[in-house]
């Protein structure tokens, strides 16, 4: 039986940083359950509403910004289009205040420390990512509802667990990196010419590109933007943003005025292995410092990982010709598939799996994208996504302080990195001779995931988190 049917928009979402369990997540179930009142006509009737935040949303939340997506979300404001400059406003508008405006209709009395409340000692028992909404009416009645964000902006609601998308009739119906590939025996087509085979199940071959363009235009922009802006992060731990000093190190002080020329300019830079390293980390660092601003990013598949897959598809752009629409979106379909198997088959979840879930798949999905895009078979490409996972098996997610900084935002360069070395040893390499499948990694990864000690999931209770003395201010 089908686990689940995902779309490369599924995959890949656009958002606001720094966290997709943590931070879209919530905003989106904030939105899903301002409409569901909206929809039984109770909003005009909410007279106040409390949030109630268990497990790992209640430990990081507040490194998280989960309060803030929460807040957003609640007032009607949409990630894909909330001026990202305006957030900080937003929040303390409605703080002092002690206003709520319900999907901006309907006004409540709101009072923050009072209303919204992290229960850091409880936890719900079908996920780690979990929270409660509760709106009292002038009826003198409550209703609540409870929504769980099982990563990578996922979100379900309690009673719900099979989400709403619309179920279609896929023509190569997928759940493991076998059926994949059977398919693609079967057919003789690329592994990105399935992906598009399906996704005609749910939109026409040009809203579909058009769509992934778009994808491919927030994660340009995020990389550029990052990589010219300067500063240190917000959250207390004084973190300085280096991509902009790495920037002008590689091709000097001159401004680029717009993205077309800078990627000239990284092109003549050279190609030597020390500066397509250093162009590499620079493009993972940009993404991931824009994340941690509460900037506009693209989840791929989550927010502490989003700096994997850009970096690569920014390498393959420079250094190897890849700057072509076509071979941008193949990139994105294969990465994309290669997402969805993880999480059919084990979990995009770092409060679930530790960061292996989410630095680990998206250097997966990164080395397949490339590995496809530089001419590897069907076989290479799963080869490739395997290796790139069987090297962060069981490596866990420590945030420091909650922040999505330290060390999450280094991983995404050595998640970059591993994908393209992954790569280049799976075309290298008889896929004939492989001893491991790409499913065996996905079955150990869940395993692993399962085996492992909650307090490396995404709770700060364990690792760097423990292990760094840090005095914070209060967020």
């Amino acid at each position: 039986m089908q686990r689940e049917q995902i779309s490369v928009f599924d995959m890949f979402k656009i958002g606001v940083g720094p966290s997709s369990s943590h931070t879209l997540g919530p905003w989106r179930a904030a939105q899903q359950f301002v409409q569901w009142l909206k929809q039984q006509q109770l909003l005009p009737l909410v007279s106040q509403v409390k949030i109630l935040l268990y497990g790992s949303l209640a430990k990081t939340g507040k490194g998280h910004g989960t309060d803030i997506a929460i807040l957003l979300g609640l007032s009607g404001a949409d990630p894909v289009t909330f001026e990202v400059d305006k957030i900080d406003s937003k929040v303390d508008d409605i703080i002092v205040s002690k206003k709520l405006e319900l999907n901006s209709e309907a006004p409540v009395s709101f009072y923050f420390d009072d209303d919204l409340l992290f229960l850091f000692n409880e936890s719900l028992p079908y996920h780690p990512n979990a929270v409660t909404f509760q709106a009292f009416l002038s009826t003198g009645k409550a209703v609540s509802a409870t929504y769980y964000s099982i990563g990578g902006g996922f979100v379900v609601k309690e009673g719900e667990e099979k989400g709403t998308k619309t179920e279609v009739d896929l023509p190569f119906p997928i759940d493991t990196a076998g059926d994949l590939l059977h398919w693609c025996m079967k057919t003789g087509l690329k592994i990105s010419e399935v992906v598009l085979e399906n996704e005609l199940a749910w939109r026409s071959e040009q809203d579909t590109r058009e769509g992934v363009l778009n994808i491919f235009n927030v994660i340009k922009d995020c990389i550029y933007r990052g990589c010219h802006t300067g500063g240190h992060l917000p959250g207390g731990l004084n973190v300085a943003r280096r991509a902009e000093h790495l920037n002008k190190r590689l091709i000097g002080e001159r401004h680029y005025t717009n993205y077309h020329e800078w990627v000239d300019a990284i092109r003549q830079s050279g190609n030597s292995f020390q500066n397509i390293l250093d162009w590499v980390s620079c493009f993972a660092l940009a993404v991931n410092e824009e994340n941690a601003s509460f900037g506009r990013v693209v989840t791929a598949p989550t927010n502490g990982a989003a700096g994997v897959i850009p970096a690569v598809l920014q390498y393959y752009i420079a250094f190897c010709d890849g700057f072509d629409d076509n071979k941008i979106i193949s990139f994105l379909f294969v990465a994309s598939e290669i997402g969805s198997i993880f999480k059919k088959g084990a979990t995009i979840s770092a409060a679930m799996g530790g960061c292996q879930a989410e630095i680990g798949v998206s250097s997966a999905m990164a080395a397949a994208a490339l590995t496809e895009c530089l001419g590897g078979s069907q076989r290479q490409v799963l080869m490739a996504a395997e290796i790139a996972m069987e090297h962060h098996l069981g490596l866990t997610c420590d945030p420091i302080a909650g922040l999505v900084q330290v060390p999450c935002i280094e991983r995404n360069t050595m998640g970059a990195i591993k994908a393209i070395t992954a790569s280049q040893l799976a075309l290298q390499t008889n896929p004939d001779n492989a001893k491991v499948s790409l499913d065996a990694v996905v079955k150990t990864m869940w395993q692993t995931a399962q085996d492992m000690n909650s307090k490396y999931k995404e709770t700060s209770d364990g690792g760097l988190a423990v292990n760094i003395p840090l005095s914070l201010p209060e967020c």
